[in-house]
């Protein structure tokens, strides 16, 4: 799933974080294991803390963590923290002038939309543990 590495990043971290979601790892461990750098990992989890889907603790000891158990985090939470959009349609200040021109780009839009809303439902019916193995 390397389409967008922002939401790659943010799903393998937390489903690794589901097997012992009270364990704190630092965002150098995080890097280290995904194959980026530690900047990286606080700008993406960070937004998930934002959104109170981790906790951040600092100092020598710190860490990140799970802010809940892994079977009340969905993927959905995640996708719509991360404000992902995997389905996009035109900048809407670029609108045609040509009248089926408009027509078209106004329907191809709302069927868009109509398949951001679905994939956000159907990103809802998993949970973090479930990618782990650990949903009960």
């Amino acid at each position: 799933m390397k389409r967008n590495s922002r939401l790659s990043l943010a799903l393998h971290t937390l489903g690794h974080m589901a097997d012992d979601f009270e364990k704190l790892r630092t965002s150098a461990e995080i890097a280290d294991h995904a194959g980026t750098n530690p900047v990286v990992v606080r700008r993406v989890l960070g937004r998930l803390r934002e959104v109170g889907l981790l906790v951040a603790h600092k100092g020598q000891s710190g860490g990140w963590r799970l802010a809940r158990p892994p079977q009340e985090i969905t993927l959905a939470d995640v996708y719509v923290a991360l404000e992902e959009k995997l389905v996009t349609s035109g900048p809407e200040d670029d609108l045609p002038t040509c009248s089926l021109e408009y027509t078209l780009h106004q329907r191809v839009s709302d069927l868009l939309q109509d398949l951001e809303r679905d994939l956000v439902k159907k990103l809802s019916e998993t949970s973090i543990a479930d990618l782990s193995g650990k949903a009960s």
